[in-house]
């Protein structure tokens, strides 16, 4: 699974993916003090996408992705699709 280079490619991508089908995409936020790195891995068990960073601005643009996400994810909008096939 290889990384992105660039936060724009990733933040687009990661986006698009949780648009396509919300209910499989999870969302996962790991940091090592060991190396100083933060990863962010957005997946849907089909497509694994990865961005890796040890700069500390790149931090709030995780954090900006990630709240943008989890705003996504508990809006009514995206779940009354949901609740209509069901």
């Amino acid at each position: 699974m290889p990384y992105y280079q660039t936060w724009e490619e990733f933040a687009r991508a990661a986006e698009k993916l949780y648009l396509t089908d919300p209910m499989k995409v999870r969302v996962v936020l790991k940091y090592r003090h060991c190396d100083g790195n933060l990863c962010m891995k957005v997946t849907d068990d089909a497509v694994c996408l990865q961005y890796k960073t040890d700069q500390a601005q790149d931090v709030k643009k995780i954090d900006k992705l990630h709240g943008k996400l989890m705003r996504l994810m508990v809006s009514k909008e995206s779940h009354s699709g949901a609740m209509e096939t069901d």
